[in-house]
Parts: structure tokens; C-alpha cells; sequence
């Protein structure tokens, strides 16, 4: 948790091989699961966001490496709430032509 901009902008570029400035937040989580940073570009630079809990933990995969990319909002909040992003499993979608 030691990284700052650049340092977590180069972890994405390196080791993930994708482009920092993409439309995604990259998240970031220590060993303890108690602290969070996000990356991500918006329109003319970086910015970084950083939360500590101080009782709870995030769940995060434990033999996941120390960055994920989130893909929609929903992600996001939902990891910030607590809630394991990876093991939920959504309603089964229906589809229907008519309601009557």
C-alpha cells in the first residue's frame, strides 16, 4: 500500500499489460484485506482513492494477485458495501414476449 500514482499506473501497465488510462477502475488491496485504493484516469489525469476500514475486511480473493479490474459501478459499490463481487451469482435471466 505503499505505492502512489505512478507506482500503481505502472503495476497496471506491467503486470496486468493494459493501458492505465483504459475506462476501468483498478483497485488495489493490501494483504490484511483493511485497506483499498482505486486508480483510475479521468479526462486529463490520474486519480487515486483510498479507503482503511478499521474493523471490517474486504472480500477479496485469496490467491487472486493484489489488483482486479472492475467492470461497472455496481462492482464497485457492492465491494465497498462488503459483498464478494467474485461468488455472487446474479438471478437467471428470463426473457418473455408477452405479460399477458
Amino acid at each position: 500500500m505503499r505505492k502512489s500514482i505512478d507506482g500503481l499506473a505502472a503495476l497496471v501497465e506491467l503486470e496486468m499489460e493494459l493501458s492505465p488510462a483504459l475506462e476501468a477502475i483498478f483497485v488495489f488491496c493490501n494483504r490484511g484485506r483493511d485497506k483499498i485504493k482505486l486508480l483510475y484516469w479521468e479526462r486529463n489525469g490520474f486519480v487515486v482513492w483510498y479507503k482503511r476500514l478499521e474493523k471490517q475486511r474486504f472480500q477479496w480473493l485469496r490467491d487472486a494477485d493484489f489488483v482486479y479490474q472492475l467492470r461497472t459501478g455496481r462492482d464497485l459499490n457492492q465491494l465497498l458495501d462488503g459483498l464478494n463481487i467474485w461468488s455472487q451469482k446474479p438471478h437467471r435471466s428470463i426473457q418473455f414476449d408477452s405479460v399477458t
